[in-house]
């Protein structure tokens, strides 16, 4: 089961589960305040002296089956290039969790998202399921990464999927789904917004 939620939610529902076994999986130097694991591919135990690291050296987690109670997964599944077996490593070494991802509209607008994300992500609020395809820029990226966390406070909810997910992650992926789409010019599109205040001064 994989649902809507938001991350406001989870941290409360992690706040009040103290017991639990929490792993941070590919977070970089943000980790969720109450992982007690952590897991990246970069060397990042200096940074979290408080917690448990662990760097990830293969392709799969070196983690038992079942072995968290909680596995946080954030902006992390759009640079795995074996998306599919990523998905069952979390369902393998946990038994729920909170992936976050971006939303095609972000994906398009951040000038880091071009090179590094592989995947775009969608959500099927009828069959509660998680679409994967692979990634088209529709127009080149106009914003940085730190603009985007501040349009972020107002616009979440268009530019993040915060999804939960109990025993299995519903998925559908489609590798060779063909797009025709002809890639939008920003700089057509500043010219007309340009052109169009001209005429309305010149009025």
């Amino acid at each position: 089961m994989i649902k809507r939620t938001s991350k406001k939610y989870i941290d409360n529902l992690l706040q009040n589960n103290t017991t639990w076994n929490i792993l941070d999986i590919g977070c970089g130097y943000n980790a969720n305040k109450f992982a007690k694991v952590i897991c990246d591919v970069q060397d990042l135990s200096n940074h979290y002296k408080d917690k448990k690291f662990i760097r990830l050296i293969e392709k799969k987690l070196p983690f038992k089956d079942k072995e968290f109670d909680f596995v946080v997964a954030s902006h992390v599944m759009e640079h795995v290039e074996d998306v599919e077996f990523f998905i069952n490593e979390l369902e393998r070494v946990s038994k729920k969790g909170y992936v976050e991802l971006p939303t095609m509209l972000e994906d398009n607008l951040v000038f880091e998202n071009k090179k590094d994300h592989l995947w775009h992500m969608d959500f099927d609020d009828v069959e509660n399921k998680l679409l994967i395809l692979k990634k088209v820029q529709y127009f080149e990226p106009v914003l940085t990464v730190s603009t985007i966390k501040r349009l972020n406070e107002v616009f979440r909810t268009s530019l993040v999927l915060e999804l939960f997910w109990e025993d299995i992650i519903d998925y559908k992926i489609n590798k060779d789904e063909k797009n025709n789409y002809k890639k939008i010019s920003v700089l057509n599109l500043l010219k007309k917004y340009f052109s169009k205040r001209l005429r309305m001064f010149f009025k």
